[in-house]
């Protein structure tokens, strides 16, 4: 028999016992369905992250007195710890493997005001000019602070979208001036939308040179100094001077904190890594434990699959008997019935595959949660749903093209 005859021959048996047909592939339906939507709204997940990760600055490296992690933060360790001064990005600006160097601090404002209009919460962060490249940030108007702006001590800033949707939606704020800390402060620039990150908006923000932060905001003490003290963001000369940056960085700090060689870091370097393997942690055990539910789902439409052959084997004894008689071979009796296995699943996969899809989109549309469907997952779906078909298809098959011709004619 040709593939176009196995084909036929299969559609025509699942047509003709369309209910048990159905009820055969549900279990495929469900498995497949459930893998497809779960890695569409995974690849949609991590398309997302991987934006806002790079939204933080391409191979930029964060000095801090604590290192990221998803587990427990020895808090009054870590409170114990120097403080990150000045002069450690000074110190740091100088090694032949770093281009760009920006300490900054941050404090919240509650409020922000301008003419009857508020923005809530504001993250006031004072830095350096190089904070634009670190941090990749783009001008959409105006300009950024310069080295000019930071040796005065400057009463400029630069906003971000959030600040701007806020109290400037009908008008330009370059020029305009706004109170910060009871200083009249000049708008400068506005910065090009970076979305959020993490859920956290990362265009709720005005930018103040350094020296004018320090003048305006009080020294932070306790949790205030590790979480609002300076931090230093560096940038390597290339990518591929991200790991030797990092060494000569680690080098200097030890040796300026006056660490021995049997001492920990009593400082944090963190890079993108550190998120991505942040975020790997948190998600991978939910992924494992969604991609187990589905594989029993497959399992279970597999062994579905399987009895409902074996029954149609011993429905069909006397039509194998017959076709053995005029001359079929044992090869096509078990081709016609592996290929009706694989039929059966393949059928169930694309349904699920194509439900899967719209889970995921509708998820998207009525949720924050993001969803990708590249095209290696419909032939993910299709492929695993054929290996089920496969692998549960051989032993009926196998089974029917065994039966003996003179046996199977006299069957009852």
């Amino acid at each position: 028999m040709t593939i176009k005859d196995l084909i036929i021959s299969s559609l025509s048996i699942l047509r003709t016992n369309r209910l048990r047909s159905f009820l055969t592939i549900l279990g495929i339906v469900i498995g497949v369905m459930t893998i497809i939507a779960i890695l569409s709204l995974v690849q949609g997940m991590n398309k997302s992250v991987e934006n806002q990760i790079q939204s933080l600055g391409s191979n930029t490296i964060f000095v801090q007195r604590f290192s990221w992690g998803a587990g427990r933060m020895d808090f009054q360790e870590i409170v114990k710890r120097k403080e990150i001064i000045l002069d450690d990005a000074l110190a740091i600006a100088k090694l032949s493997a770093v281009d760009k160097v920006a300490p900054q601090k941050s404090s919240e404002i509650q409020s922000l005001n301008y003419q009857g209009k508020t923005a809530k919460q504001v993250e006031v962060t004072g830095s350096t000019p190089d904070l634009q490249y670190t941090a990749n940030y783009t001008i959409e108007s105006g300009r950024f602070i310069n080295q000019e702006d930071y040796n005065r001590k400057q009463q400029v800033c630069c906003i971000g979208g959030y600040v701007v949707d806020n109290l400037f939606p009908t008008e330009d704020p370059v020029g305009k001036y706004l109170n910060i800390g009871g200083k009249r402060t000049l708008i400068i620039g506005v910065l090009g939308r970076k979305g959020s990150f993490f859920g956290q908006s990362q265009d709720n923000i005005l930018i103040i040179p350094l020296t004018t932060y320090e003048k305006i905001f009080p020294k932070p003490t306790g949790a205030q100094a590790v979480f609002r003290g300076l931090s230093i963001q560096v940038l390597p000369k290339s990518g591929k001077q991200l790991e030797i940056a990092i060494d000569q960085i680690r080098e200097l700090m030890r040796r300026r904190h006056g660490l021995g060689y049997d001492k920990p870091d009593d400082f944090g370097i963190n890079t993108q890594e550190s998120l991505r393997q942040i975020y790997k942690n948190i998600t991978n055990i939910a992924f494992i434990v969604m991609i187990g539910v589905a594989a029993i789902s497959l399992l279970v439409g597999g062994i579905g699959i399987m009895n409902i052959m074996l029954v149609a084997v011993s429905e069909r004894t006397k039509e194998i008997g017959l076709r053995k008689a005029v001359g079929a071979s044992t090869r096509n009796i078990l081709y016609q019935f592996l290929f009706e296995a694989v039929m059966l699943s393949i059928i169930g996969g694309l349904i699920g595959t194509l439900l899967g899809l719209s889970i995921g989109k509708i998820v998207s549309s009525v949720s924050p949660l993001p969803a990708a469907a590249p095209v290696w997952t419909i032939f993910l779906g299709i492929g695993f749903s054929a290996s089920v078909g496969i692998f549960f298809g051989i032993y009926p098959a196998n089974r029917a093209a065994q039966l003996n011709p003179i046996d199977a004619l006299r069957y009852e």
